[in-house]
């Protein structure tokens, strides 16, 4: 892999930065792709664009306004609260999101010359999105395959690390600092370590601290 390019899913979030950094290591070339479905926070659009710059990144953002239009939920409408009632999705979930990303993520890898797709999803610390599962990325990852006769490889390097061995992982990268203070986790666009109210904050500050204990206590 070291020889070849990979495209980044990137949302200028705490994963999928992390995840910019580990392709960064692993790949010769990488670029980025952010997609605008007119999110309810703009500021995620100007901090992912803010990232690439600063590691020189090449960096595209897609016109997704359809995907708003067709998903009405709390990441895509302001009058609509962040919640999570048992048994049901988070009010924050955007039906067909990630099969949409990746699908155009695809095209735009065959585009620029990219093997491998980078996205920063998990199934071990998530809120129950059907579209963060192995599964579902394995099967996307055929599909897509099939349908452009291509040979891309998607790549989930968070995909079995918890939010604690997220944060391990930026600091093996040498990244945690900067993961910490320059990305945008917060579902109320607070940028760095953000509202620690909403549920993204208190996930993202629970692994933190876990992580910083862990690593005080080491030694």
């Amino acid at each position: 892999m070291k020889n070849e390019k990979a495209l980044v899913v990137f949302s200028g979030g705490q994963d999928s930065t992390t995840c910019l950094f580990w392709a960064m290591e692993q790949f010769k070339e990488v670029e980025a792709v952010t997609f605008n479905y007119n999110q309810r926070h703009k500021l995620e659009i100007e901090i992912a664009e803010k990232i690439a710059a600063e590691q020189r990144i090449r960096h595209h953002v897609l016109d997704m306004s359809l995907l708003n239009q067709l998903a009405p939920n709390a990441l895509t409408r302001e009058d609509i609260a962040i919640e999570q009632e048992e048994g049901s999705l988070p009010s924050t979930f955007v039906p067909g999101r990630n099969l949409l990303f990746l699908s155009f993520a695809s095209v735009l890898a065959n585009q620029t010359g990219a093997r491998h797709i980078v996205t920063g999803v998990c199934e071990t610390d998530f809120s129950g999105y059907p579209d963060c599962r192995d599964q579902f990325i394995k099967s996307c990852n055929v599909t897509v395959n099939l349908a452009m006769d291509e040979q891309l490889v998607f790549h989930t390097p968070l995909m079995w690390l918890d939010k604690e061995e997220t944060w391990g992982l930026a600091d093996s990268l040498g990244a945690l600092d900067y993961v910490r203070h320059k990305t945008l986790t917060c579902y109320n666009g607070i940028p760095a370590d953000g509202c620690g109210d909403c549920p993204a904050c208190v996930l993202r500050k629970k692994g933190l601290d876990a992580y910083l204990a862990r690593k005080e206590a080491a030694k």
